[in-house]
């Protein structure tokens, strides 16, 4: 038999490693002779990635890198403590990342421990799937006075992100305004708003539960530039803040205007979210939902055709007294509508105010390209422009967008370019390649020691016990120096 690449994969059990599976490449099956490829963040897009090529291709070896101990990106850090249904997708990646030809990372910083050219030394293909790490800024005046908070921050903030645990926002204040209309959007004001009962249940850290155990925030407004045909949650948010206990909606009649004639045209999906926001509106209450909210102490409510101008200040200058909107019109309809100012302001009284305006991608090497305007890297179908052996998926190929199954599909577009590009030879795999044996020493030398995924499973094992010892499914570690002696105790 000719012996080749694929020959040590088809036979790997005739031999063991130590006795050389030994053909043109002189190595060992899954050594240096396996098509290496490096992924770099552990989120959603890294592990579908590394899930597609694993499954695809029975030789390739994937090793993922990440910034944190722990992996799991957005679905720990992003995904509300009240939504545990849509953490399951962690199984899945648990098995992706215990695969024999998978390996863990934790703790690496691409870009600072290790340069992007080190790891196109090391491995024949690299992926980019860090996310999107940024904010997008409102860019008007009062945005860094002190009560005013990026979502993500926030969000950070209650779902225990090293980065945001020192965050402690003022929740002291009656009123809070959340700009944006999106799922992320509506997990803060439903985090604002919920009943300790439900809260103390979840895993949001207890730093977290005890400030929101003492808030004074009985109404939240949940702003956006266009109307309620073009809000950007799912029918499922808005349904669980109509649901929510001790609450009681409050809108503006005349947002509404002339939308029960055009909601008859547009896809059901939409239809169904638009039924639901006029029934909440403007219907005519049940009994049985006049008596709850007669006695909600709560309110919550959308605000159409709204952008903020200007954050005012308190008459001492040091935090968020208010904020200004400019009132819109909107130009054209359906998807495309656009919000025109109309040269009226209104200023509505606040002391917390909430951006959840989109995340933004931030570029780590600089000799990557980097397209800042739309805060993502250039790319065909994944592909890296002028980058050859380059690839990205997730939210830095395509801005942030789309809720997980979104980033599976997308991930999963990447991971065939980047098998379709071993099968031409636009890629080659035919010389071998270190992977993670050519990066090693190079952490070594910078004094960086990677957290492995036997390493995790132990972070995960102590903060479960924690969870367990207060009633909740999991107390989260909060500082990446604590993950690390939890790893290497």
């Amino acid at each position: 038999v000719r012996h080749s690449v694929r020959t040590c994969l088809l036979f790997p059990l005739l031999s063991a490693p130590s006795a050389g599976c030994v053909g043109v490449c002189g190595r060992a099956p899954f050594s240096s002779c396996s098509p290496k490829v490096c992924i770099v963040g552990a989120g959603p897009a890294g592990f579908y990635t590394a899930q597609h090529l694993i499954k695809s291709r029975q030789d390739v070896e994937v090793d993922i890198y990440e910034r944190l101990p722990v992996p799991f990106g957005l679905v720990r850090f992003g995904v509300a403590p009240d939504h545990p249904e849509v953490k399951n997708v962690i199984n899945t990646f648990t098995q992706t990342a215990q695969h024999s030809r998978c390996s863990f990372y934790g703790n690496v910083n691409v870009g600072t421990d290790v340069s992007v050219k080190e790891l196109q030394q090391a491995y024949h293909a690299v992926v980019l799937s860090y996310g999107a790490e940024g904010n997008r800024r409102m860019g008007v005046p009062g945005e860094d006075l002190a009560g005013v908070h990026a979502a993500k921050d926030f969000v950070g903030w209650y779902n225990g992100l090293p980065d945001n645990r020192k965050l402690h926002p003022d929740l002291s204040c009656e009123t809070a305004v959340i700009l944006g209309q999106g799922n992320v959007a509506l997990d803060v004001a439903r985090i604002l708003l919920s009943p300790m009962d439900m809260l103390k249940k979840t895993d949001i850290t207890q730093p977290a539960l005890d400030l929101l155990a003492e808030s004074r925030i009985r109404r939240v407004l949940i702003v956006g530039r266009r109307g309620p045909m073009q809000i950007a949650c799912t029918i499922k948010e808005v349904r669980e803040m109509v649901n929510l206990p001790d609450t009681r909606p409050e809108m503006v009649a005349a947002d509404f205007k002339g939308i029960a004639e055009a909601v008859k045209e547009v896809p059901r999906p939409r239809k169904r979210l638009t039924e639901l926001l006029l029934k909440t509106a403007l219907d005519v209450p049940t009994e049985k939902e006049q008596e709850k909210r007669s006695k909600a102490s709560r309110v919550w409510g959308f605000r159409f055709f709204r952008s903020p101008v200007e954050v005012l200040p308190a008459p001492d200058l040091s935090r968020a007294a208010a904020i200004r909107l400019a009132v819109n019109r909107l130009e054209g309809s359906g998807e495309g509508a656009s919000a025109v100012p109309t040269g009226e302001v209104e200023d509505v009284p606040c002391g917390l105010v909430i951006s959840s305006i989109g995340y933004k991608s931030l570029p780590i090497d600089p000799l990557l390209p980097f397209d800042s305007r739309k805060a993502i890297v250039p790319n065909t179908m994944g592909r890296v422009q002028k980058t050859a052996g380059v690839y990205c998926s997730g939210w830095l190929k395509t801005g942030p967008t789309g809720v997980i199954g979104t980033t599976m599909n997308n991930s999963f577009d990447t991971a065939r370019a980047l098998l379709e590009d071993m099968d031409s030879g636009a890629l080659d795999v035919s010389s071998a390649k270190p992977g993670s044996q050519g990066v090693t020493p190079l952490l070594e030398k910078r004094g960086v020691k990677p957290v492995e995924f036997s390493d995790w499973e132990k972070i995960d094992n102590e903060e479960i016990k924690r969870g367990v010892a207060m009633g909740k499914p999991r107390e989260k570690l909060l500082s990446v120096d604590e993950m690390l002696h939890v790893a290497r105790t």
